[in-house]
């Protein structure tokens, strides 16, 4: 509702005293920010004060107006630190005359919401019973549920509507809510609810059946469809889900003109910097489509979020300032008649200058407190409730947040609003309805239990029939369900039939894919001739040859944070061009090359500028787009290898939770292979972190045909015919470390091993005894990427300086050998009767002569992960510690991971096995000059800018 503004004339008539305190409660502005300068001549201030009333009583307020705007140019020109002010009052912004109708049976929708606040309590009670006290959330949804049932009832489409189903990114920790709906609307059992927190260790009738204590779309495929609960991850994925929509739309794959997304956040989540540090895409793009809805119910996780000043007051200014559309739902009906009747506006400056930690007080307390600490402090907002008892005071006057009919006011604005996202600054209490030990208090986010008194009080205010000789264990106390066929349950349905089902849901079943046939991998895998080929340029190529294939090309899309030109993906501006809602609106400098840059709204490239974050939001959205729209599409996110798993680890893992189907390629990969960019670009280890996320299939190819093998696989892991593989078994990333030094690229091999290649070993170059005599020493060298022309050429200087040979191996993948080891190990201890598989790194070394030394351009503990299960002798070498700028082969002498390194290990180890002479390799570091870093050459110094 807006204020009412004091008549012109009306501040004659009031008391000197009455108009200072309109001024004097709170210091010069409050969410703008500076609110702790001090006056230190009150007096001065106070004639200040009464030159403005004395202008708006004469000229008026326009002429204020204009003095006051006049006085801000001039002191920014002069250089003094004024904050812009971007807030309106602290009220409604649609007024009780703006609303609309209200087109719901408001008694029902009363009793369903009592249902499901009851059950969503009960939810975590029941799950604090002794011998599991697993906890759970119950404040969260209890301050929230008039949000999401003014929209379930009323907004949120489901996938069976029409126009498509919105996607409704629910708050983390408001899922008992959630799944206390579903059990109202009998998509959940009771049996089912009694295993919150429990997914494995709730049995009924032999088998789990539980349900996990967040949105995780993983661990409940059929239900949850967006992961929220790591917060700041939600606001920012939903933002690219609304943009990846307007993508499908502008490029003609799908029709989104009617689906929504909403976002449901909370305030303190909003000091995430992802939850604020996307919003100007949103306004950029236009973003209609988009709403968030913001439960400011003042509070953390541990307090108020801005106990001296005024949550909702920042966000208005900071969303204002993003170019979003701002509405506030602040107060409930009953202020209405207060604010009509605030003439000269006193109640507004009372509500403008009240700070957060106070407004949390008011609400731990009752009418009484209230009165005497709110509407006393003026002598004209005491008399506006003179009339009023304590009681009234404190049941009539509610927040906006929990009152359908504002929610309702605001839900229907932000639908109608056009050019812009919507974000609902609604305020709410913490805890509401869960009595006076829970709501508002700096405790209330982890208290998970009700004592008995409290159940019983909770029953009675909900008007719940349960007896109190149900309620005498706490934590037996049951859920209440009125049964199918009463008039409200029935109404919960027929509500979300006509919406298009029930929400949250998730579907997984999608139009069918046509995957590209062999001859579109044909090129890559003849190699590069004599031509010197990086395999960042073999991929970019791959990539090229798949999107040309036209039943399957435009299915991908490509994802590039910036430096395209690096990674060698430049043509594709003149071809498949960059996305843009509003296409291209200038003339871009180099127009006139053949590789200009082209945007345009039914572009396939998203170019989302210096932006990990919001590239991973992006992949997510278009690499789930299977299940959230039914239309497969291709992600191929490529990115710096260090500014990958590095920075964004969290929303890779939020991904694998949305069950995200996609490529990521960490480019410019390595820590020596990158060294002219320094210490922070050297990635040495993101196939380690690639390790720890189980959805994550990590290779490290050395060739361009291996490239070809694993997009291949992956393709038809991800959308093939194989009926035997299972949703989780498709539901996968692939992530490949490709380089950026040019090495000549072999053709694949005609007897290659392709099992071995996609398991992540397979012999790649067997020693030759040829001159040196079939009983020659003999070594194991294993490499991945880039390391593998070391390996070949410690091969070389093994058997020509030595008279040792060795066997070459190359890894694709050092994290799958891992995880093969591990189910063997598994296997064999789980199932001691039964004859265990052999891990393929096992198979594939037993039987062959020597010690086996292990190589990449990662740490040690890269390689070490395989180390359990070689048989035999086992070292590796990597580059541990801290990159730096140097030449390639500099740095890899300094690592000791180049060929010479390589052979002088081997020595060693042949050395201690007493199949050398114990001279033999202080003479090899000798000969190379081991500790001399100008003497390496590995590599090429070709292709180091980046």
């Amino acid at each position: 509702m807006g204020g009412r503004a004091p008549d012109r004339g009306a501040a004659e008539h009031l008391r000197k005293d009455e108009r200072v305190a309109l001024h004097e409660d709170v210091g010069p502005i409050l969410n703008g920010i500076p609110t702790h300068l001090p006056d230190i001549d009150p007096d001065e201030t106070a004639e200040w004060l009464e030159s403005l009333d004395a202008v708006i009583d004469g000229p008026g307020r326009m002429r204020a107006r204009y003095l006051m705007l006049r006085l801000l140019e001039r002191a920014r020109s002069m250089q003094v630190g004024v904050p812009s002010l971007t807030t309106t009052d602290y009220v409604n912004t649609i007024g009780p005359e703006q609303e609309p109708w209200f087109p719901g049976d408001e008694d029902v929708e009363r009793r369903f919401r009592a249902y499901l606040r009851w059950n969503a309590a009960m939810v975590v009670q029941r799950a604090q019973r002794p011998g599991i006290a697993v906890g759970g959330h119950i404040s969260t949804y209890a301050s929230a549920a008039t949000l999401y049932e003014v929209g379930m009832n009323h907004f949120f489409r489901g996938k069976d509507h029409p126009g498509g189903g919105d996607h409704v990114f629910f708050q983390g920790h408001a899922s008992p809510g959630m799944y206390a709906r579903a059990f109202l609307e009998g998509r959940i059992s009771s049996d089912r609810l009694d295993g919150f927190r429990q997914e494995h260790s709730h049995v009924v009738d032999g088998a789990p059946l539980a349900l996990p204590s967040y949105p995780h779309p993983r661990l409940m495929p059929d239900f949850w469809e967006f992961p929220t609960v790591s917060m700041g991850i939600g606001p920012m994925n939903a933002i690219y889900q609304a943009q990846f929509d307007k993508y499908l739309h502008n490029r003609g794959v799908k029709d989104t003109s009617e689906q929504h997304t909403w976002a449901f956040l909370g305030d303190g989540e909003m000091d995430e910097p992802e939850s604020r540090g996307l919003l100007q895409l949103a306004a950029q793009e236009e973003l209609d489509n988009l709403t968030f809805v913001v439960n400011c119910n003042l509070q953390r996780l541990d307090g108020p979020v801005r106990g001296n000043g005024k949550i909702i007051q920042e966000l208005e200014a900071f969303f204002r300032g993003a170019g979003w559309n701002v509405i506030k739902v602040v107060w409930g009906r009953g202020w209405d008649p207060l604010l009509a009747a605030d003439g000269n506006g006193a109640l507004v400056h009372l509500m403008n200058s009240t700070s957060d930690g106070d407004y949390q007080t008011f609400r731990a307390n009752d009418g009484k407190y209230v009165r005497e600490h709110f509407f006393e402090r003026d002598p004209r907002t005491r008399r506006l409730v003179q009339d009023w008892s304590d009681e009234e005071i404190w049941w009539k006057l509610k927040r906006g947040g929990h009152d359908y009919r504002k929610v309702y006011a605001a839900y229907k604005s932000a639908l109608a609003h056009t050019g812009q996202p919507t974000v609902i600054l609604a305020k709410t209490i913490k805890g509401y309805g869960l009595g006076k030990g829970f709501a508002g208090r700096n405790a209330t986010h982890q208290m998970k239990k009700l004592s008995l008194d409290d159940l019983k009080a909770f029953r009675d205010s909900l008007n719940i029939p349960i007896p109190d000789d149900q309620l005498e264990n706490p934590y037996a106390a049951p859920y209440f369900h009125p049964g199918d066929d009463d008039e409200v349950i029935q109404y919960a349905v027929e509500r979300r039939r006509k919406l298009g089902g029930g929400l949250p849901e998730r579907r997984s079943k999608h139009v069918p894919i046509h995957l590209p046939e062999g001859s579109a991998y044909a090129q890559v895998k003849k190699g590069s001739g004599k031509q010197d080929v990086a395999t960042t340029m073999a991929f970019v190529r791959l990539l090229k040859d798949l999107m040309r294939d036209k039943e399957f090309g435009n299915r991908i899309v490509p994802i590039i944070p910036d430096e395209a030109r690096t990674f060698g993906m430049d043509s594709f501006f003149s071809t498949i061009k960059i996305y843009n809602p509003h296409g291209q609106r200038y003339t871009p400098v180099d127009a006139e090359l053949m590789l200009a840059y082209r945007e345009a709204t039914d572009g396939q490239i998203l170019h989302l500028g210096i932006n990990e974050a919001g590239s991973m939001a992006a992949f997510t959205a278009s690499g789930t787009s299977y299940a959230t729209h039914g239309e497969p599409m291709i992600p191929i996110y490529i990115f710096y290898s260090m500014f990958g798993f590095q920075r964004t680890g969290d929303s890779i893992w939020a991904a694998a939770d949305q069950m995200t189907r996609g490529f990521l390629v960490g480019a410019t990969a390595g820590r020596t292979t990158l060294t002219g960019e320094g210490l922070q670009h050297a990635d040495g280890h993101s196939p380690l972190l690639a390790s720890t996320n189980p959805a994550v299939v990590h290779y490290d190819p050395a060739f361009a045909y291996e490239i070809a093998h694993i997009v291949q696989d992956g393709l038809h892991r991800m959308y093939g015919t194989d009926d035997s593989l299972t949703d989780d078994e498709r539901n996968l990333i692939y992530y490949l470390t490709v380089y950026n030094e040019p090495m000549r690229q072999p053709a694949e091999p005609e007897d290659l091993d392709r099992e071995g290649l996609l398991k992540g070993m397979y012999l790649f170059a067997e020693g030759s005894t040829e001159g040196v005599g079939d009983d020659a020493p003999r070594v194991q060298l294993l490499a991945s990427g880039v390391a593998m022309p070391w390996a070949l050429e410690a091969q070389e200087l093994l058997r020509e300086d030595w008279k040792v040979v060795a066997d070459v191996w190359s890894v694709t993948s050092w994290n799958e050998l891992r995880r093969d080891g591990l189910a063997a190990d598994e296997a064999r201890f789980l199932h001691p009767d039964k004859e265990a598989p052999t891990p393929w790194v096992t198979a594939k070394l037993d039987g062959r002569k020597g010690p086996v030394i292990a190589v990449s351009d990662y740490m040690r503990a890269v390689q070490d992960q395989i180390a359990q299960w070689v048989p035999g002798e086992f070292a590796s070498l990597g580059a541990d510690g801290f990159g730096f700028s140097d030449t390639r082969p500099a740095a890899r002498r300094y690592f000791h991971i180049d060929g010479p390194s390589m052979a002088v290990r081997a020595l060693q180890m042949l050395a201690d096995a007493g199949d050398v002479e114990r001279s033999v390799p202080d003479e090899a570091a000798q000969r190379y000059r081991l500790h001399d870093v100008t003497a390496g050459a590995s590599g090429s110094t070709e292709g180091a800018d980046a």
